[in-house]
């Protein structure tokens, strides 16, 4: 990993610092362990109570059986914990436009079900990567294919959000108000990822501006590009992903919502990283305590003039 190029932060303390009002704090689970109870255990050090949940157990949420996702529906609800997203893998870098479709529709039709259990509307989904085709068919294909899902979703009272990654309407805002335009849903919103402007090569606050009234949900993360090219994920507001001036342009836009921590220290799902171990939690810890820093030091501050809240 490259030098860090802003300075190392002061020490971390485990006191919880309030976030700006309007807004939660969460985490996706799996990045800080594989199983729901570490995942619950970091976010209880942290003193959050949202979870955005993607596996557990090392198996997405719709491949539980039904035993399994009962035992961790009531788990989480014990803890008190809030669900606040649940990240699918309809559309996603491993389900190109020419894949089958049913197998989308299928994973939604569960996912409805286990939402309802859960307490929660949002599913993230991404808008299906290119296999071959022409780019006006590869379009054509993933308005038809997300307008039928947004149907669906509306039918279950889901709303999905459309993350700034793989896809089609990934990486352009153009992109991402046509899809939106098309489908013509109100279970079709766009959920934010600060980090991905690194490694798909964009500005992130560019393009946060131009998408940010369809944005409903955010993942924090950070990174730089090596000397070799490669992306290196950092702490939040270390890197080049622009994440301190994203969440001062929500706040300053009156955005209410969840920021949700998805470090990719230790665990990237796209590439098939998984180091989490026994520092996993640790490095899910210090992101979240950054970010409280960050936001109490430097963004709340630069929209209130000094003054936190």
């Amino acid at each position: 990993m490259p030098a860090d190029p802003r300075p190392a932060p002061g020490p971390l303390t485990t006191a919880p610092a309030a976030p700006p009002p309007g807004i939660r704090y969460a985490g996706i689970g799996d990045e800080a362990a594989l199983d729901l109870a570490g995942q619950l255990a970091a976010l209880r050090e942290l003193g959050w109570t949202a979870l955005e949940l993607r596996s557990a157990d090392g198996r997405a949420l719709a491949d539980l059986d039904d035993r399994a996702f009962g035992r961790l529906a009531e788990r989480i609800a014990a803890t008190g914990t809030e669900v606040v997203c649940v990240d699918s893998r309809i559309a996603d870098y491993n389900r190109p436009v020419t894949g089958p479709f049913a197998r989308d529709t299928d994973e939604l039709r569960v996912l409805a079900r286990r939402c309802a259990a859960l307490g929660t509307r949002y599913v993230r989904v991404m808008s299906y990567p290119n296999d071959g085709l022409g780019e006006a068919e590869w379009a054509r294909r993933v308005r038809h294919r997300m307008t039928v899902l947004a149907r669906q979703a509306e039918d279950a009272g889901l709303v999905l959000l459309h993350e700034n990654c793989a896809g089609w309407a990934g990486t352009r805002a153009e992109r991402m108000l046509d899809l939106l335009h098309h489908v013509d849903s109100p279970a079709l919103r766009l959920l934010f990822d600060i980090g991905n402007g690194v490694p798909y090569g964009y500005g992130s606050a560019a393009l946060l501006d131009a998408v940010a009234a369809h944005v409903e949900h955010v993942h924090v993360k950070d990174a730089v590009r090596t000397r070799t090219g490669e992306v290196a994920y950092v702490l939040p507001g270390h890197g080049h992903a622009e994440v301190r001036e994203c969440l001062t342009a929500l706040l300053r836009r009156g955005w209410r919502g969840t920021w949700s921590i998805e470090p990719h220290t230790h665990l990237r799902p796209h590439d098939g990283t998984d180091a989490r171990g026994d520092s996993g939690a640790a490095a899910f810890v210090a992101h979240g305590r950054e970010l409280e820093r960050l936001v109490a030091r430097e963004v709340a501050p630069a929209v209130h003039g000094g003054r936190h809240g």
